[in-house]
């Protein structure tokens, strides 16, 4: 009798689990906030200020309420608010390390958010942005913080009572049901009846094994590659996924869910003029959201200028959404950063943006020379190139009239290519 029961038991339990299944499929699968019509942009704190808690020792560099102003009010001053970048989003270490023990809620650091985060999204909501916040789909964040297991429903109604206008969930931690986590945490999201634009990682942590379509119906945006730090080495890995599209992740992205290339490094340490050029440029190519990381209070010029060039925003922000891809390779070595490489993006205006990419690490400028055709466009047609970062024009090129152009070593030749009639 005992086996038996235990057996019966079983079958139930494997029932209901079928079901939350189904249902859980059916009913979550289903983004319906009206958000990120077009890539987000923003300001996200991870890599310029990682999980600085020590604010005793470094109050202007801390994770805290008065970095968040700060970064909001250069935001807003400097432009950038104007320019699109509306989202300015904490990332791990904002929390304390223990919820709260009768309500079972996240608590944010009291010490270095002394007014609660409903009076932060408050005061970053009147200078007319949005504030983000992050949690992770696991009992612990990356830094060990609360995670949002077993408190999804909880933690998303908590977001949306605070004001929250944009969710990062992590996957840090996170178990064998991490897909469905995420979907019920979507669910859960839009059913506080709050936009939040929500931003998803489980992709990369489950290695990209997953079906982009179905992510695309849960997520307004996705990582699907490695994290990135303040390295040329790391942008130009970030670069090579892309490129090598595997499972075709470009396809699946388009207006309301987009594919999260990771941070811009912009106004940083770690990349030269040409890198930071060429790694906004690759991400405006993608269509990928533009989330800079960079102290707004000292940035440097070239990088102020850059993150701010309309063009390069339009371009990124193009109505369409078409996907970018890879189109040519051109290897001088047999390794694998010693290439120079042709990517096109088709434009809602019928024009179509391309980006060279010489990602050399070897010092080697490289001279390319080739048609239209070898670009990528149709053939038998002319076309004039306008150079995104000069405003310059040249052409026109052809089958018989090719286009020649030297680019430096880990830089971009970015052009805009127009048919003549």
């Amino acid at each position: 009798r005992f086996y038996k029961a235990t057996m019966e038991n079983k079958l139930l339990l494997l029932l209901c689990l079928t079901v939350l299944n189904v249902f859980l499929v059916i009913t979550v699968e289903s983004l319906d906030n009206g958000l990120a019509i077009q890539p987000p942009m923003g300001w996200m704190a991870w890599e310029r200020f990682r999980c600085n808690i020590n604010c005793t020792e470094d109050p202007d560099n801390c994770i805290s309420e008065k970095l968040i102003v700060q970064m909001c009010d250069k935001m807003v001053a400097g432009g950038f608010r104007d320019a699109g970048y509306t989202y300015i989003t904490l990332d791990d270490c904002w929390a304390e390390k223990r919820r709260d023990p009768l309500t079972g809620k996240l608590v944010p650091d009291r010490t270095r958010f002394p007014r609660g985060m409903k009076a932060l999204a408050d005061y970053v909501h009147r200078q007319g942005m949005k504030l983000g916040i992050y949690s992770d789909m696991g009992t612990k964040t990356c830094k060990e913080y609360p995670g949002s297991e077993f408190y999804i429903q909880t933690d998303a109604q908590t977001f949306a009572d605070w004001g929250v206008d944009m969710l990062k969930l992590d996957c840090c931690y996170g178990g064998s049901g991490m897909e469905i986590g995420y979907e019920t945490m979507g669910f859960f999201l839009n059913k506080t009846g709050r936009p939040v634009l929500y931003s998803c990682s489980y992709p990369v942590c489950l290695g990209g094994h997953v079906i982009y379509e179905r992510v695309a119906k849960t997520c307004n945006m996705w990582r699907n590659a490695i994290d990135l730090t303040d390295s040329w080495d790391r942008v130009y890995k970030v670069i090579r996924i892309y490129g090598d599209n595997i499972g075709n992740f470009s396809a699946a992205a388009g207006p309301g869910h987009w594919n999260d290339a990771d941070q811009l490094m912009v106004g940083d340490f770690g990349l030269s003029n040409g890198q930071q050029t060429a790694q906004i440029v690759m991400w405006a190519m993608w269509s990928a959201p533009l989330f800079m990381s960079v102290d707004l209070r000292n940035i440097g010029v070239f990088a102020e200028e850059l993150l701010l060039n309309k063009d390069i925003i339009a371009i990124n922000q193009d109505w369409a959404g078409s996907p970018s891809y890879r189109v040519w390779q051109d290897k001088r070595l047999p390794v694998t950063t010693d290439i120079i490489e042709g990517w096109i993006k088709r434009l809602s205006d019928g024009t179509t943006a391309i980006a060279i990419l010489n990602g050399s690490n070897y010092g080697e400028p490289a001279t390319v020379v080739k048609t239209p055709r070898q670009l990528g466009l149709l053939g038998n047609t002319s076309y004039i190139f306008r150079n995104v970062l000069t405003s310059e024009k040249s052409g026109p090129f052809n089958d018989t009239v090719p286009m020649k152009v030297r680019i430096p070593a880990t830089s971009v030749y970015f052009v805009v290519a127009t048919e003549l009639e």
